[in-house]
């Protein structure tokens, strides 16, 4: 994400399916736990909503297989 931005991004958090976003240290500027119940709604939520946002510069997706 462009510099300064962060706090921008995560107010994704109010973005249906998104359970937290947090400005983060590190590598990454910030981070967001999306929930979904079938890959075409988590994509929707990742592209259409997320990496369409103009200070969204570059994206790493990372699926976790445990359910608790």
């Amino acid at each position: 994400m462009r510099p300064g931005t962060s706090e921008e991004i995560v107010q994704s958090r109010k973005i249906k399916g998104v359970t937290m976003a947090n400005s983060i240290l590190g590598r990454f500027d910030a981070i967001a736990v999306i929930e979904a119940d079938n890959s075409e709604e988590l994509t929707k939520i990742i592209y259409e909503m997320i990496e369409k946002h103009p200070n969204v510069v570059h994206t790493e997706t990372l699926l976790s297989m445990f359910t608790p």
